[in-house]
């Protein structure tokens, strides 16, 4: 038995971080009814399409129902209000006081069901000066200061590959609604969870945002480089780079035997964490001319005997075959519900040393609407519904 088998959630949601949140919940087994419009989630129009169906889509939707509501028809809202109240926990991403303007907010449902949890994700809260403002990844990344601190030093700004913001938002979602369903357990209340993409973003970067409080000093970009330790970052080596990071005094001793410069242990600018760190440029240069010698493998065989950590700069190809991650089972058999064979990257939580199930597809667009409705009876007689 998963831990959330027995929970019901409703999804109004698209695109990434509301469908990430509820993906997560239906991997632990919860019962996940994904609302969406006649037109479906934007998301389902993104490539890679095959045979029709978007992985995309199905990357952070497996394990769900669809259900077709048209949120503007009377028969819609009743039908949205009716699984609402059906369920455990709501979690939409729309801007705020769209849900309210639909008569399905908060407000309005947890006079109904007083143990409800809703769960809110937007860019910058339900209030406040700007929760009105919509946003997407590259501009939470911009305005939560992750561009700030990320690229070359003297570069243009860059974003994060991995859509961050979006991400961080869906795990702080379901985080908090599984830690206010336990509080509802408890004390048959439920609540309303404000989760602010903004918010969640600046709460990752605690290590750069304690550097200012501390210094009162913005972070500044490094490249691959970190600001407190050295030698920690990507190397050029003979044909190409690698990453290596000696983040103590011993590792930096072993680097010195593999590289062969034991004078550098104990030279007063590399003689700490600090002062490595406040002369890695040097020390870069140093290193460098060393790693130019031999390929990125030499070293890499060279540290791994030394137990010093480092790392090929992998492709997500790469990343995918090492066999690390075959044998943690991450990758996972995923069929669309065209039939097409796939595969995803499935939950990386393991228990009692199993891979976490996942559910094995993710839904054509209002598939399970008559069945879900139809169990209410509540089914919505507009087109837009069946």
């Amino acid at each position: 038995m998963r831990p959330l088998q027995g929970i019901r959630i409703i999804e109004f949601c698209e695109v990434a971080a509301g469908p990430f949140c509820g993906m997560l919940l239906a991997d632990m087994g919860a019962d996940l009814i994904k609302v969406e419009r006649a037109q479906g989630d934007a998301m389902r129009s993104w490539p890679p399409i095959s045979d029709g169906y978007s992985q995309n889509f199905a990357s952070i939707n497996r394990g769900k129902k669809s259900v077709v509501l048209d949120l503007k028809s009377d028969e819609g809202v009743q039908a949205a209000r009716d699984l609402i109240l059906s369920a455990d926990a709501v979690i939409e991403n729309f801007r705020p006081g769209v849900m309210d303007r639909n008569g399905i907010g908060y407000k309005e449902m947890s006079k109904l069901k007083p143990q409800l949890i809703y769960c809110s994700i937007s860019a910058f809260g339900q209030s406040g000066p700007r929760s009105r403002e919509g946003g997407f990844d590259l501009t939470m990344q911009a305005m939560a200061g992750v561009m700030s601190v990320t690229g070359e030093p003297d570069g243009a700004p860059v974003k994060s590959g991995v859509p961050l913001c979006d991400f961080v938002s869906g795990l702080y979602g379901a985080y908090g609604l599984v830690s206010a369903l336990r509080n509802a357990e408890q004390t048959g209340q439920g609540t309303h969870l404000d989760v602010a993409m903004l918010g969640a973003t600046l709460a990752i970067g605690a290590l750069q945002t304690s550097e200012y409080f501390g210094t009162g000093k913005d972070p500044r970009k490094l490249g691959s480089a970190h600001p407190r330790n050295a030698p920690y970052q990507a190397f050029k080596a003979q044909d190409g780079y690698f990453g290596m990071a000696a983040g103590n005094n011993k590792l930096w001793a072993s680097v010195c035997d593999v590289v062969g410069r034991q004078d550098l242990v104990n030279e007063d600018r590399f003689a700490n964490p600090t002062q490595r760190a406040a002369n890695q440029q040097e020390l870069l240069t140093i290193l460098e001319e060393i790693f130019a010698m031999q390929p990125a493998q030499y070293w890499l065989d060279a540290f791994a005997a030394a137990g010093v950590p480092s790392s090929p700069i992998n492709t997500y190809s790469q990343a995918l075959a090492d066999p690390q991650v075959a044998h943690m089972g991450y990758v996972q058999d995923l069929t669309l519900p065209n039939g097409v064979e796939t595969k995803t990257f499935g939950s990386p939580l393991i228990f009692d040393g199993e891979p976490n199930p996942i559910g094995k597809t993710s839904p054509i667009l209002g598939a399970d609407t008559e069945a879900v409705l139809g169990a209410l009876n509540t089914a919505p007689k507009t087109k837009a519904a069946v």
